[in-house]
């Protein structure tokens, strides 16, 4: 029986988080993940670690911000997505500190745990060899009518309002001891903000909705008499995944802790048997073709047909269409998207400025609630975390002690980037900023020169052309390609763009990059608004697995990843592998 070591974790904000760690007496290169329920903590998984039996397994849980033996108000969080990012830290960690690979990990998580390992699955593909969820808290019973929006109302009228949860010992389990020792344990906290429970609500919709999104190999346990969460849900989720390796078991009778229930040793052996199963394969990875995987190339190709002509869709989106292309030329920034493309690199220096004009105070008005959409703003934070990454990764190259020679393929007019080299002037930096068009070439050359930002070359090139990004010279150290690939659905174009970077980039040389795995209004954006070649702008969603795995046969490892509150836009940072690119699917 292996006693657990006590440890302390930084994660992304400086936040120290405790975890328990099982570990055999001879190091193992395979590990556990656990992530406990709302309101509990990792000492809750001891009964759980011994009962599986995994001797030759290390085993890893935490205690969640607001938890157990870890900081922070109890229950609380600033988002639900800084949880998901605490998991991301917490796994990377472990690999790090331990020295185990993703690929040789699994996670199994309870619950609310649960939602933040799927959402951590899939917004930021990590290569594990699977996932168990248990009883996952998609829906919560909250038992009061209209309880979600009386909630969100609740949040706008109170500065962090909380909750008490209802649940006790007795509705989690039938067995009177651990009913008993739920309702004893001190570190247990009853509390849970509210911008928690809605952030939870809003995040396992965008998951159960994407969960196609997911290969990797998935068991779902399930309480057949759940007081707490809602059975259909996890059906709901199940089906969606593209996971070829997914099962899913509903235990009747059971209450929601299925792993402290009286018969616990029936969902005990069937996780016990997925785990092991897990290592007899090789790590799942999609294998992205010329149109990606099923699930994003069919919305596409639905998004690409008009829609039928007595539709009623067909007639709100052109009744949109026709307010926008009239009324809606008040707005500068409407204005300037019929005139350029909405996805253009003008358009997008206008977003990222954020500042309403328009014709008159209605044209004003307008333009803020066209600034304030969820895409824009998105694309706002998405900037935030280029610069953030970028700034970053060129620190990183001058602490190599390389000189720091960085390349955009496709900049438009490069707003982010001379915003970083601003900002970390008088560091020695040269920067080339490539772009197809010659107005944004034009715009960015003054852009530069108002924030007075020196050694910077504006070129024109074809971001698709390897034989034109092969003659970038000297090679740089840091290649950035922002907003460009999620604007085409062939993946064999991307994939020629990402060979081209790899033969041109320095040896160890960083490569940043960005994608958009799903957008609350794609639909609205194929049917109303125009791309920079005037057609219309219908977005090809790839699915974060997707895009680290063209990055990933093009010769690079992805090291770090940036994604929105709402899973919109990502961030991610590469490095170039020093043997060069792989064939897709084949492990490196």
């Amino acid at each position: 029986m292996l006693k657990p070591t006590e440890h302390f974790m930084t994660t992304w904000d400086g936040t120290r988080l405790f975890y328990r760690a099982w570990q055999p007496p001879i190091p193992s290169p395979k590990a556990l993940v656990l992530f406990h329920r709302g309101h509990e903590h990792s000492g809750r998984f001891e009964d759980v670690v011994n009962a599986l039996a995994l001797d030759d397994m290390s085993v890893f849980a935490w205690d969640a911000r607001g938890h157990g033996l870890s900081p922070g108000e109890r229950g609380y969080a600033d988002s639900f997505a800084c949880l998901v990012k605490d998991a991301e830290a917490f796994v990377r960690h472990i690999s790090a500190a331990h020295d185990i690979p993703l690929e040789n990990m699994v996670l199994l998580a309870h619950s609310v745990g649960a939602v933040i390992a799927a959402a951590w699955v899939h917004d930021y593909a990590p290569p594990i060899r699977g996932q168990i969820l248990v009883s996952p808290a998609f829906r919560v019973k909250l038992y009061v009518p209209l309880a979600i929006p009386m909630l969100r109302l609740w949040r706008r009228l109170r500065v962090r309002p909380f909750i008490r949860s209802y649940v006790t010992g007795r509705l989690l389990t039938h067995d009177p001891e651990q009913i008993a020792r739920y309702d004893t344990d001190g570190l247990i906290s009853r509390a849970i903000a509210v911008n928690i429970l809605l952030d939870l609500h809003d995040t396992a919709t965008r998951v159960m909705e994407d969960a196609g999104a997911i290969h990797v190999p998935t068991l779902l346990l399930a309480a057949g008499s759940d007081w707490v969460v809602k059975l259909r849900p996890q059906r709901r989720f199940f089906v969606r995944l593209s996971s070829s390796v997914k099962k899913m078991h509903v235990f009747p009778g059971f209450y929601h802790d299925l792993l402290h229930e009286k018969d616990r040793e029936r969902p005990v052996a069937k996780a016990r048997q997925f785990i092991l199963d897990a290592f007899l394969r090789p790590p799942a990875r999609p294998l992205p073709g010329k149109g990606g995987d099923g699930f994003n190339q069919a919305e596409y190709a639905r998004l690409a047909e008009p829609l039928p002509l007595l539709s009623p869709r067909r007639l709100y989106f052109g009744c949109l269409k026709l307010l926008l292309k009239t009324v809606g030329r008040l707005s500068e920034g409407i204005r300037l998207g019929w005139r350029s493309g909405f996805d253009s690199g003008q358009s997008l220096d206008y977003v990222y400025a954020n500042t309403p004009r328009g014709i008159t105070p209605l044209g004003r008005l307008l333009d803020r609630i066209y600034l304030n959409s969820v895409g824009w703003r998105a694309i706002r934070q998405r900037k935030a975390n280029l610069e953030k990454v970028l700034g970053a990764t060129i620190l990183n190259v001058l602490a190599e002690g390389k000189p720091v020679r960085l390349v955009d393929i496709a900049a438009g007019p490069g707003r982010y980037v001379l915003e970083t080299l601003k900002t970390l002037s008088p560091l020695p930096i040269a920067a080339l900023l490539r772009d197809r068009d010659p107005a944004n070439l034009e715009i960015g050359g003054r852009l530069a020169r108002e924030l007075e930002v020196a050694n910077v070359t504006y070129e024109r090139g074809d971001a698709f052309d390897p034989a034109s990004l092969a003659t970038i010279a000297p090679p740089p150290m840091i290649a950035v390609v922002s907003g460009l690939y999620e604007l085409f659905p062939d993946n064999d174009l991307i994939a020629r763009s990402l060979g081209g970077l790899s033969a041109a980039l320095a040896s160890g040389g960083y490569l940043i990059y960005t994608n958009q795995p799903v957008h609350p209004q794609v639909e609205l954006v194929a049917r109303v608004l125009v791309n920079r070649d005037g057609r219309p702008w219908v977005m090809r969603r790839r699915p974060q697995a997707e895009m680290d795995e063209l990055v990933r046969a093009a010769g690079f490892e992805k090291i770090h990843m940036e994604i929105d509150e709402r899973g919109i836009f990502s961030v991610s940072v590469a490095r170039k592998r020093v043997e060069g690119p792989i064939v897709l699917g084949r492990a490196a």
